[in-house]
């Protein structure tokens, strides 16, 4: 199997079973991205390293004015795209086998989770892994230890207060807090 192989399951929302060719692409998979990012972590690197090993990490090449300050966490690396003058801060855990992108401008938070998989919840098929994409924006804001599950797309110059655990997409303009999220201001 192939990374394009892949990622076209992924964006076609297709169960990944275990054992299954697709969970063992993973596994060999998540073996580069912990060996990129336990380089990236293990000791104080320049920005134009940091965007090196982002691109190495990601598969293509990561925008010069992207900011990172590590430590930074995945399992998996090859499906996360990257706007311009994106910042992520530190502690962050992206699980981005479903597919995460990250509108221009964007601001995340210390140890915000971006998660794009889910499990099945019928107990034999509970291994069974079920991705979807996360969708951020552009210019969006996301505080500090908030959480965002798989299947959202988080539209333009919204704002995620820290701590919110979002389930459901959130409209472009608005500010949105809790556990579950729930829209507490429009921009």
């Amino acid at each position: 199997m192939d990374l394009n192989t892949f990622l076209e399951h992924m964006r076609e929302r297709r169960p990944v079973p275990v054992p299954s060719e697709w969970q063992d692409f993973m596994v060999k998979t998540s073996q580069e991205a912990r060996r990129i990012t336990t380089e990236l972590n293990a000791s104080c690197h320049s920005p134009e390293t940091i965007c090196e090993l982002m691109s190495k990490l990601t598969g293509q090449p990561v925008d010069p004015t992207f900011r990172l300050f590590p430590p930074f966490y995945t399992d998996f690396g090859k499906n996360i795209r990257f706007g311009k003058n994106v910042f992520v801060n530190s502690g962050c855990c992206f699980q981005d086998q479903g597919g995460i992108t990250i509108g221009d401008g964007t601001l995340i938070g210390h140890q915000v989770v971006l998660a794009t998989l889910n499990h099945a919840l019928e107990p034999e098929q509970r291994a069974t892994t079920l991705p979807g994409p996360i969708v951020i924006g552009k210019n969006v804001w996301i505080g500090a230890h908030a959480t965002i599950l798989q299947n959202v797309t988080i539209g333009d110059n919204a704002v995620i207060a820290a701590g919110a655990v979002v389930t459901r997409d959130v409209p472009a303009n608005t500010v949105v807090a809790g556990v579950p999220a729930k829209v507490v201001k429009t921009i």
